[in-house]
């Protein structure tokens, strides 16, 4: 992949053997395997036998979780939050891993249309939940930094299974929570 950037480096016009380039085309490689550290993970990995048994029911929420990721048109940066829901049915998830599983998506190419249905379909075969609901806002790079170049816009795709497509009053629920202030 150096080799790569490198010869990126060398075609848009620059030296990459001047002083402040020297070592891009290595650290641009190590930045591209991180951010795209996704491939390598699998679910099992993440999830590592965090699912317990629970009589709860009711909704549990993990809201404002960061999210970065690049998008597989432009390799540019996106940007934003994930809110995630889930209603269990007998088995509960750790925590710390509906972000992981966030993140293990987001590292990819993705778009994030496919990325709020990815995190979604997770959720709910991992815990199989009667409901998962997802909410991403993001600010796109690839639409601030060129082409339309809109500073202040961002987007925002949602997924809805199981009760909260089917029961307009558990979607209400959980998008008022998701507007409430977080702390």
């Amino acid at each position: 992949m150096e080799d790569q950037f490198r010869a990126i480096i060398e075609a848009i016009g620059e030296n990459p053997d001047r002083e402040g380039l020297i070592r891009t085309p290595y650290r641009a490689a190590r930045a591209m395997e991180f951010l795209t550290q996704g491939y390598e993970q699998d679910i099992e990995e993440i999830v590592n036998e965090a699912v317990f048994e629970s009589s709860n029911d009711e909704m549990v929420i993990v809201k404002d979780i960061e999210l970065y990721s690049l998008c597989e048109h432009h390799l540019l940066p996106f940007i934003g939050k994930a809110h995630v829901a889930y209603l269990p049915s007998g088995r509960v998830i750790g925590l710390s891993k509906i972000p992981r599983i966030v993140d293990m998506y987001a590292r990819r190419l993705q778009i994030q249309e496919n990325l709020t249905q990815q995190i979604g379909q997770c959720i709910e075969q991992v815990t199989g939940a009667v409901g998962v609901a997802v909410v991403i806002q993001a600010k796109h790079l690839c639409a601030m930094m060129r082409g339309v170049q809109k500073q202040n816009s961002s987007m925002i795709t949602s997924v809805m299974l199981g009760r909260f497509r089917e029961d307009p009053r558990t979607r209400k629920e959980f998008l008022d929570l998701i507007r409430q202030p977080g702390g």
